[in-house]
């Protein structure tokens, strides 16, 4: 269990051990701060499910105002070209891009200027059952870095649910800001 004097190291512990999952270092002071607010609000600890929901909460369940349905690759002498099939909250959209590699490609096809600024990437389990964690820090222009996670059985979809994760938490805090 952890409070909110408990810190980064109960709860990147708590995550690895339970779940698998390995956060990058400024992605636990990131999310601490998360869990910290959360343990504030509630006066209570935390188990590991409840950091684990959490997490899930934050990260992985954002899906507006970019949500991925689906998404092709096609790579070719060093090339790449991504073709994606994204829900907006204005309906569907179809957005495509070229790169040197997947995440340039998806980067070149989004509606707004990002900067990749980190990538994490590691497999939850072994064998056939494995899923990818893929973490991602990105940076709207002007804004503080943020995360993204994503969890998938393909490391590059993992990969390109943990960007939308990071460009859904970046808007979601632009928004709050500029209201």
């Amino acid at each position: 269990r952890v409070n909110s004097q408990s810190g980064k190291g109960g709860i990147t512990f708590l995550l690895e051990q339970e779940y698998g999952i390995s956060l990058p270092r400024r992605l636990q002071i990131e999310f601490s701060q998360v869990v910290q607010s959360e343990t504030d609000r509630l006066g209570l600890e935390l188990s590991a499910l409840q950091i684990h929901q959490l997490l899930d909460r934050e990260y992985l369940q954002l899906k507006s105002p970019y949500q991925l349905v689906g998404h092709r690759l096609q790579e070719e002498n060093g090339t790449s070209a991504v073709d994606l099939q994204v829900q907006t909250d204005e309906g569907a959209e179809h957005w495509q891009g070229i790169g040197k590699g997947p995440l340039e490609a998806l980067v070149a096809s989004l509606p707004i200027r990002v900067e990749i600024m980190d990538y994490h990437e590691h497999s939850i389990g072994s064998g056939t059952n494995a899923r990818a964690a893929a973490y991602i820090e990105l940076r709207l222009q002007g804004q503080r870095p943020l995360h993204g996670i994503g969890i998938d059985e393909n490391i590059t979809t993992a990969s390109f649910r943990a960007l939308f994760s990071a460009l859904n938490r970046a808007l979601r805090i632009a928004d709050s800001q500029a209201a």
